[in-house]
């Protein structure tokens, strides 16, 4: 198939009357899980879940790294907030998640110097030109994490002092992983992370068909890279051949980008990871190498953390990102939780799964 024809719009209806033939040759309904919350939202604000309704269940899984920052992460963040003499900087969906001590946007109104950066290097910037302390919290996946490695590059060329980053990083394919084999929801086939498979290359997620035998392949973010994306999904599985497949080319390729993984491999390493919804993963997070740890805020300020676990009754976002149910499901949807008044962190990132669905695909319920 020629991946670059289907770009066009012209060309959305070939595709979905290519994918509707092929879904009349599947016996019942499919389980396919997106793993990338822009995946996420370009399906709502298209429309496409509705195009596949009643053949295939499009599944959000854990895409969107301000959603799977744990409870206490957020807390820790707060905490750091509330100390005299420190700048905590941070991209900007991080202001409104709810912790068991309010949020970013609440410890800033309470006095707290807080700060939205568009780039960790602004925050680099920041602390050469402040006495203060400027933290970064670092919360991504591997997508954002060579450019906190950049900062920390430029950190230490200037031989800043003052600057450190609370280190909340995730590596999406360990995650994936767990996800099948908990084996708490049936997935058919993955949709991987064109933003992450740039970096890891086309092959970061072949363990899914190598190790697992089901298909995975590699999309875009266009409507018809998606609906691509899902047509060649459907063909393995038809063909009984699951394989990974990259339809992406014009962005990701077979190595990644190896100078980006090689300038993380410089200043982390892999460690456990507390994911919300999976609980902990070895190997599925980073921290700091031994030779850097003075740019680590964890080992540089004493943190007090409440005790008292977050309540959030009736909060359903571990169980979204897990694919086990949709926002829609959760009974909180719409009403005591919206973007405005986000009960859940699902609700609040522009890449979350209850963001999307409010935005683009809500229902009345009767």
């Amino acid at each position: 198939m020629d991946l670059e024809k289907y770009r066009g719009s012209e060309y959305a209806k070939i595709l979905i009357d290519e994918t509707y033939s092929l879904l009349d040759q599947v016996p019942s309904q499919l389980r396919l899980m997106e793993v990338c919350g822009t995946h996420t939202m370009a399906i709502s604000r298209s429309g496409l879940r509705s195009i596949l309704d009643g053949k295939v269940d499009l599944l959000s899984g854990p895409g969107c790294p301000v959603c799977v920052t744990a409870d206490r992460d957020i807390d820790l963040m707060i905490s750091l907030a509330k100390i005299p003499n420190i700048t905590v900087t941070t991209f900007g969906d991080m202001m409104k998640v709810p912790g068991s001590q309010g949020s970013l946007s609440q410890a800033k109104a309470n006095g707290g110097d807080v700060e939205v950066v568009y780039s960790p290097l602004d925050a680099v910037k920041l602390a050469r030109q402040s006495d203060k302390e400027v933290v970064f919290l670092a919360v991504g996946f591997e997508t954002t994490t060579p450019v906190i490695a950049l900062a920390l590059l430029e950190a230490e060329r200037l031989s800043l002092k003052n600057f450190s980053i609370m280190v909340n990083h995730k590596l999406t394919p360990p995650a994936v992983r767990a996800i099948v084999d908990t084996d708490t929801v049936k997935v058919d086939g993955f949709l991987c992370p064109g933003h992450v498979s740039s970096i890891l290359g086309s092959d970061g997620f072949a363990f899914l068909a190598d190790e697992y035998s089901l298909p995975a392949v590699v999309a875009g973010f266009e409507p018809v890279d998606i609906l691509l994306g899902v047509n060649m999904l459907l063909k393995q599985i038809i063909e009984g051949s699951p394989r990974m497949e990259n339809t992406y080319r014009r962005v990701v390729r077979k190595e990644g980008n190896k100078v980006a993984r090689e300038l993380v491999t410089k200043y982390f390493v892999p460690a456990s990871a507390e994911w919300r919804g999976l609980g902990t993963i070895p190997e599925s997070g980073l921290s700091l190498r031994e030779q850097y740890r003075g740019f680590d805020a964890m080992e540089k300020f004493e943190l007090e953390v409440p005790s008292t676990p977050t309540v959030r009754q009736g909060c359903s976002c571990g169980a979204i990102l897990r694919g086990l149910l949709k926002p829609t499901d959760c009974g909180l949807f719409g009403s005591e939780c919206t973007p405005e008044v986000p009960v859940g962190p699902c609700m609040v990132s522009s890449e979350g799964a209850c963001a999307a669905y409010y935005h683009f695909e809500r229902r009345v319920r009767v």
